[in-house]
């Protein structure tokens, strides 16, 4: 079983729920931008002591009670979907394990234990990919905004790509030896049990803690590292915004949410790395059985 064979076969379903993710987001990617404008109309609204809302002030809100309505529509269309879609996949992983089995002679605690974990494979395509989805939109959408503001902001941003890339080689590499470990430990979970031996249960849960332990251990420098570097970044943008150029209010804020927007998305990063080493893992698994 390929995860490409899997995705293809429930593609229509998947395909709506990423079109709903892309309109939640893009809308929400437009709205810093149309209430930063809604800011500056309100504000020029109070200086000038007027009481009747005017042309210039009033479509910007009408604007953002659009984008709001799109954003939490798609929002709440997606969430319906979701359930119907990935149930299915995940029944068709069962089915297929069953299936396997009977061919290959895989004993049956061990196909239980693939079981549990191909759950991560409907987890990876029901969150995973609509979150990476999400995160891309935010990424692209925020510089591409920050950079109309002032171009040194989108490229004090870009650079962070730079130790992004060499502490996430280190990263991977460290926890995928260790996925590896804790995935071979827990196909044993069913035989141990069978076993009726409450120290080697006891044993087998230790080593697995062990495992886990060493993920968090370099999922925390990670993202440790991660933070320091976007901090910097951080205090750099705000220089600009608010010492180089002379933005309004409503600019600030735009500004700052789409900043937010982009470290958010980039803190993200460390989370999708370690779902998909351990997913390659698992498919691994079931690829070398069946060949």
């Amino acid at each position: 079983m390929k995860l490409k064979d899997l995705i293809v076969s429930h593609r229509k379903g998947i395909i709506v729920v990423l079109i709903l993710v892309v309109i939640e987001n893009v809308a929400w990617l437009m709205e810093p931008k149309v209430f930063g404008n809604l800011i500056d109309a309100f504000i020029n609204k109070y200086n000038n002591k007027s009481v009747i809302l005017t042309a210039a002030e009033l479509t910007p809100l009408l604007i953002w009670i659009i984008i709001y309505a799109a954003n939490s529509l798609a929002g709440a269309s997606r969430r319906l979907a979701e359930p119907h879609v990935f149930q299915k996949m995940l029944t068709a992983i069962a089915s297929h394990l069953s299936e396997s089995g009977k061919s290959t002679g895989i004993p049956p605690t061990k196909l239980a234990a693939r079981a549990q974990l191909s759950q991560e494979i409907v987890y990876f395509c029901q969150y995973r990919i609509p979150e990476l989805t999400e995160h891309i939109i935010a990424v692209v959408g925020a510089l591409i905004a920050l950079t109309l503001f002032d171009w040194r902001i989108s490229t004090l941003c870009l650079l962070v790509t730079i130790p992004l890339s060499i502490i996430g080689r280190i990263y991977n590499n460290k926890v995928s030896v260790y996925q590896r470990d804790l995935h071979d430990k827990y196909e044993n979970i069913y035989d141990t049990f069978s076993g009726m031996e409450p120290e080697n249960v006891k044993q087998l849960y230790m080593q697995m803690g062990k495992q886990q332990k060493k993920i968090a251990f370099w999922s925390a420098l990670n993202f440790g590292s991660l933070r320091l570097v976007l901090l910097i970044i951080f205090m750099m943008v705000l220089y600009i915004s608010i010492d180089l150029d002379d933005f309004t209010t409503g600019n600030i804020f735009s500004i700052v949410t789409y900043l937010w927007a982009f470290i958010s998305s980039v803190e993200y990063i460390p989370d999708l790395m370690e779902s998909r080493t351990s997913l390659s893992d698992i498919i691994r698994r079931f690829k070398t059985e069946e060949d």
